[in-house]
């Protein structure tokens, strides 16, 4: 047999040359019909057989390693959740969640194989904190805890060791609007007070229901509206932008309201400056006082939960689908605002202390 035609082998319908290197390495290569295959051994059996998965592609050597999972500590398993949660929750809720985890999770979990943790691990972790007299802090390690450890269980196929792990039911407190009486003295504290940033933003807090966190995108539109963007939006939703129509009760102090020093306020000025003065309250209380207000006054349901920026409340007795087929005029939604006006009182403007 000729030569040319002695270093050849066949696959399926394809004739393969190979040669033989003065290093004694096989080398085959064929690069026709679509096919770019090169391979070598120092077996002539091997080199055929990688020639053969290369094409069927079957070449393991050319596959990704897969990471070993088995190695796999819970604080790198932390870590990609919350990658995810960094691009599917917004910013102030992921901060959140690392604070949680460096705070108080990883430096009890955070070395630990992931498959290592188990149920008693766990529950004797959160019963810590139950011990402490903070269940809601209990509650929320937990859920962080239960999304992480069903990354791990689905990983390993096995049952999440959060299962049977519980804690005591924990009812969030329910706030209460403010009184007559405890209203008039909040806004004759603040009229007193005008040289304080939070005087003027605890005003409008407690005339428009506004979210203390919406207060740095407040603007006043055309006079006799407040637009502000809704803090409650969902990360991958559009920014929605919503406007709450002056009442009486805001155009009373309205001659006192500096938006400026609204917009700008340190937020935690806010709180500790609510329970100075009542220590029984809550700065979101506020908003209850707002929202109550408009219904003791009568406004329609369903525009209070457009000004207050809620997509669901019990106690409006339409669907969403309907609200949504809704669009109420300036001219409406101005008139009913009118009907807040539950206290006759005149301000007289104090000079700040």
């Amino acid at each position: 047999m000729p030569t040319s035609f002695r270093n050849v082998f066949a696959v399926n319908d394809l004739i393969v040359h190979y040669r033989l290197r003065k290093d004694g390495v096989y080398e085959a290569r064929f690069h026709r019909q679509g096919i770019d295959i090169e391979v070598s051994s120092k077996d002539l059996t091997m080199l055929k057989k990688k020639f053969v998965d290369r094409l069927n592609g079957k070449d393991e050597s050319r596959k990704p390693k897969k990471a070993d999972k088995s190695k796999k500590t819970f604080a790198e398993y932390a870590d990609e959740w919350l990658n995810i949660k960094r691009v599917t929750t917004k910013q102030s809720t992921y901060k959140e969640y690392v604070r949680m985890l460096n705070h108080d999770i990883l430096p009890v979990f955070g070395e630990t194989l992931a498959t290592e943790i188990d149920r008693s691990d766990l529950q004797n972790f959160l019963l810590t904190y139950v011990d402490k007299g903070v269940l809601r802090t209990a509650h929320k390690l937990f859920l962080v805890l239960r999304c992480i450890f069903d990354m791990i269980a689905d990983d390993y196929n096995i049952p999440t060791p959060m299962k049977k792990v519980v804690v005591p039911n924990y009812q969030c407190k329910k706030g209460s609007a403010f009184t007559y009486e405890e209203e008039r003295k909040l806004v004759d504290y603040c009229l007193s007070n005008l040289k304080k940033d939070a005087s003027h933003a605890l005003i409008v807090l407690l005339y428009s229901g506004m979210r203390r966190s919406e207060l740095a995108s407040l603007n006043v539109i055309d006079g006799v509206w407040l637009e502000c963007e809704t803090s409650k939006e969902r990360m991958g939703k559009n920014v929605v932008k919503r406007r709450i129509p002056f009442t009486p009760m805001m155009k009373r102090v309205l001659p006192y309201i500096d938006f400026e020093k609204v917009k700008r306020v340190n937020l935690n000025t806010l709180h500790t400056m609510i329970k100075r003065l009542f220590p029984n309250h809550h700065l979101h209380e506020l908003r209850y006082t707002f929202i109550t207000r408009c219904k003791e006054c009568g406004v329609h349901g369903e525009l209070v939960m457009l000004w207050d920026g809620h997509e669901d409340d019990r106690s409006i007795h339409s669907s969403r689908i309907d609200r949504g087929y809704t669009d109420f005029s300036d001219m409406f939604q101005l008139k009913e605002a009118e009907k807040v006006d539950y206290l006759q009182w005149d301000f007289n403007e104090q000079e700040g202390s």
